[in-house]
Formats: structure tokens, sequence, C-alpha cells
């Protein structure tokens, strides 16, 4: 979302790939569990898909019946979750500028795998800040990130034992992985951030986790897990305002 930071999702071939896109193997972990978790830590039905990309999102909020609005800054992107889904409701963020977007009016502001690919902790803390802004008095965040542990193991859906570096890679660093799912065999580009540097921007950005999952496969699971049973591949932090939130013990699930 930095202007000087180069936006590989921002390209036709990539679109067209994530066009086709659902929840196969270590995908279908992301979004498996989110239904609970909106259902206990959301109120109201008006909901932002922040990084909206073409679309996955927004219509699985859609599914949940949430009243929804798609926003990316990716214009191909976009193009395709129109095409896809005409009646849905799509915006351009330049630059991630959320100031076309009612402040205070959200119950909820979904963010999937979008902060992967966000540098720098100034330019994280003000995007929080400008999501925060969004949310109604009880409105809830959920971010989904991947877990650092994502970037140094074999998956179902990627791999990066072509990526040695990754395995040094610091908080701020980028880190490779390729998704063998798409025809796009491309590597993606990503943000390698710690677990304790998401709190940290939280805490700046005046947001505090009142809940956090990490997602484990079931070997019942009809897919061909690799790491998925024991190394969570995500992680989903719920989060509220600080002055709403203070008193709420942070339950962790992994």
């Amino acid at each position: 979302m930095n202007s000087a930071f180069s936006n590989i999702y921002d390209d036709k071939i990539r679109a067209n790939a994530y066009a086709t896109l659902e929840f196969p193997g270590t995908y279908y972990l992301a979004y498996r569990d989110l239904p609970a978790i909106i259902r206990e830590h959301v109120q109201g039905r008006k909901a932002l898909d922040f990084g909206c990309g073409t679309g996955r999102s927004t219509r699985f909020l859609r599914e949940l019946n949430l009243d929804v609005v798609g926003v990316d800054i990716a214009q191909h992107m976009l193009a395709r979750a129109r095409e896809l889904d005409p009646v849905g409701d799509y915006r351009l963020v330049s630059d991630g500028n959320l100031g076309s977007l009612a402040q205070d009016s959200y119950d909820l502001v979904l963010s999937v795998f979008t902060f992967d690919n966000i540098p720098t902790m100034k330019r994280k803390v003000a995007l929080f800040q400008s999501l925060k802004h969004l949310l109604n008095g009880g409105g809830r965040i959920v971010n989904l990130v991947s877990s650092p542990a994502i970037y140094v193991n074999e998956w179902a859906s990627f791999s990066t034992k072509a990526f040695s570096e990754n395995r040094t890679a610091k908080s701020g660093d980028g880190v490779r992985i390729v998704m063998l799912d798409v025809e796009d065999q491309r590597p993606v580009e990503d943000i390698l951030w710690m677990d304790e540097d998401y709190h940290e921007v939280y805490r700046r950005a005046g947001l505090v986790p009142v809940a956090t999952h990490r997602p484990l496969a079931k070997p019942s699971e009809p897919y061909s897990w690799v790491s998925e049973t024991t190394i969570a591949p995500w992680v989903i932090y719920v989060l509220g305002h600080g002055e709403y939130t203070r008193f709420w013990p942070a339950r962790d699930t992994d």
C-alpha cells in the first residue's frame, strides 16, 4: 500500500490466476474458522473487506449475510472481482486512502493476507489507525496474516524450499513463496512480520487484540496435508478499540 513499494498484485496475469482461486488446501484453514469467529465477536452486518483482491473474501462475507464493501488498490484485481460478482460493491482506494469511507460506521473490517504485503511499522500503524476510525464503537477488525512459519516449511498449497534465505529473515524483510494451486508459478514476495511486532503495531494504532487464533488442520479433513496438522500457517487476530477492550483478556486458541 506504500506508493514506493512495488505492488506485485496489480498485475493482469496474477489477477486472472487469483480469480480462479477459492479455498483449496492450506487456504481452507484460513477461512474455516472465520464464520465462528465473526459470530462470536461481531455484532451488526456492515462489513468492509480491506484488500479484497478479486473478491474471494467479499463474496465469503456476503454468504455470511453481511452487507459488505470490498476495497483494493489493484485495478486488475478489482476488474476481475466485478466480472465475477456484478452485484458486488468493489471500490478502488488510491494508495490505501480510506477517506472516502464513512467513519465510525463498520461493525467488521476483515483483512485477509493484505498486511503480508505492507512494509514498515509506520505504514502498518497508519493503516490500522485509518481502519480503527472506520469502526463503530463495538466494531472489530479481523486481521488474518501469514504465520512466520509459512515461509520456512512446505504446505499443501505452498512451497518455500527454493528460498533458503527466508530462514534468516527478520521482521520487515522480504520473503518469497510459491503458490501451488494456481497456474502462475512466479514467486510471491511478502514482508515477514513477527507476532511481537504485530502486537506493537496494534498498540501504536490504539487497538487491542481480544483473541488470537492459529488454525491447525485435522487429519480427517479431505486434503493432503503436509505441515498443517502440527504447524499453523495462519494467524488470525481479532482487534477492538482499546477503550472498549481493556478489560478483555486476549484469548489464544492455538
